[in-house]
């Protein structure tokens, strides 16, 4: 593409309102998506449940605008979620939250040394593969959840969890766990969900204005509080629900936020657990990247070297804050694909 068309395209009048009657929707879903996400990855990682909430916001707040992916989104990961129990169990959360903000500073090395450049040389075999074994495992964990089986929460997506079962083990544990409310509630967003896709209600002006993710969560909530008001005995309650922490006073906020032990800095393991850290959280980041650009429409290219600084940035303001470390997620970053979010004027993005 020549010097000026990229000029053409970089320098575009419209601005980041052109698309927002996509983005809202957008915007809401991966909300909703993330919420549980995030207290569920801090729950598994023996963190308080506010630090994932903590990610959240960093991803989108600090990461989405420094970094030059067009679809992506950063929080925590659960493929991290290993390496995070083994640090807070051996080093402490306080001591664990400086080993993020060493690992965002080697990040951000990374970056500034073009590590990034590895990203080109993934085969396509592999993001397949990954892609492939994310959605086989997600499917599997969702089928106890559909039933009413919720002790083991939604950021322990590994296969072999951390309770020495396993993803198909599970499928009879949850047999002694049915719940009808779950099962109507996974019914009727499956349905939502299926229909959404039809190329019939695609031609509807009135269903591209709303994801099928976002009106299956509405439809389910309104379900379960239908059930609440006419069939009190069988509607979701307590650990089924998501459980945001909620604050009386403002200085209960201050209560939740934990800062890193800088006390740490002459421990061996820290930097070790750090480095740990950063490659593998980088390697996701990476892998991602290369996923969502393949599953762009537009196929835009994201600059792996920007995005990796700007994964450095958001794990140090995250590991300052008190919250977990930070990738881009394939989960979340996938809702950013749909049709919907098409921009009116792709954007190309190199790596200068």
């Amino acid at each position: 593409m020549t010097n000026k068309r990229l000029s053409e395209l970089h320098n575009h009048p419209d601005g980041v309102f052109t698309n927002l009657k996509c983005d809202i929707p957008a915007g809401i879903a991966v909300f909703l998506v993330s919420i549980p996400l995030s207290l569920g990855i801090a729950l598994a990682s023996g963190a308080p449940l506010f630090s994932g909430l903590i990610t959240g916001i960093i991803g989108g707040i600090i990461v989405a605008p420094l970094s030059g992916s067009s679809l992506g989104i950063s929080g925590a990961a659960a493929g991290l979620t290993v390496i995070m129990l083994t640090a807070i169990s051996e080093l402490g959360f306080n001591a664990f939250l400086l080993v993020v903000v060493l690992a965002g500073i080697m990040q951000i090395i990374m970056g500034l040394v073009k590590a990034g450049v590895i990203a080109y040389y993934f085969p396509s075999s592999v993001i397949n593969g990954m892609l492939s074994g994310i959605g086989i495992i997600i499917f599997l964990k969702q089928i106890p959840h559909a039933m009413g089986y919720d002790r083991d929460y939604e950021g322990d997506l590994t296969f072999f969890q951390t309770d020495s079962h396993s993803s198909f083990s599970e499928l009879s544990h949850m047999l002694a766990f049915i719940s009808p409310a779950a099962i109507l509630i996974a019914i009727i967003s499956l349905i939502v969900l299926v229909l959404w896709e039809q190329p019939f209600m695609k031609k509807q002006r009135f269903f591209q204005l709303f994801q099928g993710v976002l009106v299956a969560i509405i439809a389910g909530v309104l379900t379960n509080q239908t059930l609440q008001y006419f069939s009190p005995g069988i509607h979701l309650s307590g650990n089924h629900l998501v459980m945001i922490p909620v604050f009386q006073h403002p200085v209960d906020l201050l209560s939740q936020l934990y800062f890193p032990d800088f006390s740490q800095i002459s421990n061996p393991k820290i930097y070790l657990t750090a480095l740990t850290l950063a490659l593998v959280a980088s390697l996701e980041t990476l892998l991602s990247v290369e996923a969502i650009d393949k599953l762009d429409a537009y196929k835009r290219v994201t600059p792996t070297n920007r995005e990796l600084i700007a994964q450095g940035i958001g794990n140090i303001s995250s590991g300052l804050l008190g919250g977990l470390p930070l990738t881009q997620v394939i989960v979340r970053s996938s809702i950013n694909t749909s049709p919907a979010q098409k921009p009116k004027h792709p954007v190309l993005h190199r790596d200068y």
